[in-house]
């Protein structure tokens, strides 16, 4: 730049230039990163649909109940959304491994070089795992409770007894919405002669 020569809009005279005359791209921050560090948590993701699909599946071998005139019987749905997550996840494992990633979202609020927040991951599967083995023993209406609270405060819930209150309130609605509204049954667990 000449001593005559304005400089650009939004570029001051120390700005570093790439090789197409631009602005510098630092090496971290190119659209394709290097290795398979940044496929890891695409492909587990991947992973988890494909293994849906199988569980899914799996887990509707066992109904044996009969099927409607049309031929359409309690297997039928839980076998297409099944088969659907093994399709999707295929595809999705194939596209993974050949390259294909997830644009970071744009926004002002958005860190797209942030690192997946896997104690997070962690602490919410733990909670889901415990609820599945605590709902026949609890009751859902406890179990509930401990679930919806526990999402909240992993989630970031600043105030733990409205948390707690909510929790309490929306597993008891959900229960008598299931139960008494539905006809659903659902286990009553401790609470089992006081609802």
């Amino acid at each position: 730049m000449s001593a005559h020569e304005e400089p650009e809009v939004g570029r001051g005279p120390e700005a570093p230039e790439g090789a197409s005359g631009g602005p510098a791209v630092p090496a971290s921050r190119t659209d394709e990163p290097a290795g398979w560090g940044w496929r890891r948590p695409e492909l587990v993701m991947a992973l988890v649909v494909l293994g849906l699909g199988v569980f899914v599946i799996a887990g509707t071998a066992d109904v044996t109940a009969a099927g409607s005139a049309l031929g359409l019987g309690p297997r039928f749905f839980p076998v297409l959304v099944g088969s659907a997550l093994l399709l999707i996840g295929v595809f999705y494992v194939l596209d993974v491994v050949r390259g294909g990633h997830g644009d970071p979202e744009e926004s002002e609020d958005v860190d797209s070089g942030a690192r997946a927040d896997w104690k997070t991951v962690a602490l919410l599967s733990v909670i889901f795992l415990a609820f599945a083995g605590l709902v026949d023993l609890l009751g859902w209406i406890i179990a509930g409770a401990l679930l919806f609270f526990g999402l909240a405060v992993t989630l970031g819930a600043e105030h733990r007894l409205r948390a707690g209150v909510i929790a309490i309130v929306l597993s008891t609605l959900s229960y008598l919405a299931f139960v008494k509204g539905l006809g659903v049954t659902l286990p009553a667990g401790l609470l089992s002669g006081v609802i």
